[in-house]
């Protein structure tokens, strides 16, 4: 017998066929878990239940008149949220949003009426104002390093001061003259404050713009590079900057995007009430925040989608006129909106920890 024994090769028995082999970190969660992890899917069933609420308590809802009212308070509010929400996933917020929007309204109206030129050119005009506040906000924000809490509520608060003095410094009254029968009103009026008739119900053109601007940031947002940028910045904007991210452009341009939402509804103000009072607007910055929290945007950024602020938004609306609807006090409006956001910021939380959790 040899003093030495070769070692036969070990047999390994191969799994069972179909069988798989997971060491705990692979183990997928339920669809149910992954689908509310969603942002967007937390505040769709909110939105769901508050309408069936109201549809079962204000039989007024239920006629189609009525939806195209709600659908155009939703709109109004939710064309302003889409930017501020993009912002806010971008790890920023803007105090100065509701203001902007007068400010816009009140160049557009003052410079085309006082100067006597087309409405066209006010218009213009207008949009560059607003787009230099967006820039203005953003590059004090990336240049002294302030939280953009501080930055914006300086820009609020000039705002709302020089509305107020230059209007009644040119006007001489608080609120701008009526420009419906200048040159270029009726084209203007038809892109930001026309309506169209479906099924016999007038239905506002803001309605639309709301959709398709939903539709464009969602895409913005999922589809391309200057998305993940936006991600990335609200995350963790030193990271970002060290992977190549352009954080100061990033900025930048989310607060003149804001600048472009304020400069667009304070159009259709405009163009709807054909005057503006320069002392409205203050506390609207709320409610677009608001609208695009109970959508699913985190306040510490880099979470968030663009089709979570539009059921946030229609929440706003749907509650704004359903307590009308049904008849009953509309200063409860304040108390539901409190308990919609303080629910929104539970389930967020609540979101947040199931995203994160293996």
């Amino acid at each position: 017998m040899s003093m030495t024994q070769q070692a036969e090769p070990a047999v390994s028995t191969p799994p069972a066929p179909g069988a798989k082999q997971t060491d705990g970190r692979t183990v997928q969660r339920p669809l149910v878990l992954r689908l509310l992890a969603r942002p967007e899917v937390g505040v769709f069933l909110g939105a769901v239940a508050v309408f069936v609420f109201f549809f079962v308590a204000a039989p007024a809802v239920r006629q189609g008149s009525s939806m195209a009212t709600i659908f155009y308070q939703s709109s109004t509010i939710g064309i302003m949220a889409l930017p501020v929400a993009l912002l806010m996933i971008g790890g920023e917020f803007d105090l100065s949003a509701g203001v902007a929007v007068i400010t816009s309204a009140l160049t557009a109206s003052m410079l085309s009426y006082q100067l006597t030129m087309n409405v066209w050119v006010g218009v213009i005009v207008a949009l560059v104002v607003s787009l230099a506040i967006g820039a203005f906000n953003g590059w004090m924000l990336v240049k002294t390093g302030l939280p953009s809490f501080l930055v914006t509520l300086g820009t609020f608060l000039i705002l709302q001061g020089v509305n107020l003095a230059v209007t009644k410094l040119i006007t001489g009254n608080v609120a701008t003259d009526d420009i419906s029968d200048m040159d270029g009103f009726d084209q203007a009026k038809a892109i930001f404050a026309s309506s169209f008739t479906v099924g016999g119900v007038q239905v506002k053109i803001t309605v639309i713009w709301w959709l398709v601007f939903a539709a464009l940031a969602t895409w913005v947002l999922l589809r391309t590079k200057y998305g993940n940028w936006i991600f990335a910045v609200g995350g963790n904007k030193d990271s970002a900057r060290a992977v190549g991210v352009p954080v100061t452009f990033t900025k930048i341009s989310l607060f003149m995007l804001v600048g472009f939402g304020a400069w667009f509804v304070g159009m259709h103000q405009l163009f709807s009430f054909n005057t503006v009072q320069s002392g409205e607007g203050v506390g609207q910055e709320l409610i677009y925040i608001a609208a695009a929290v109970i959508g699913g945007c985190l306040l510490t950024g880099g979470y968030g989608s663009a089709i979570g602020p539009v059921f946030g938004a229609f929440m706003f609306g749907m509650v704004n006129q359903g307590i009308v609807y049904a008849g009953w006090n509309p200063d409860w409006f304040k108390a539901f909106l409190g308990v919609m956001l303080l629910g929104a910021v539970l389930i967020n939380l609540w979101v947040q920890r199931t995203a994160t959790r293996r």
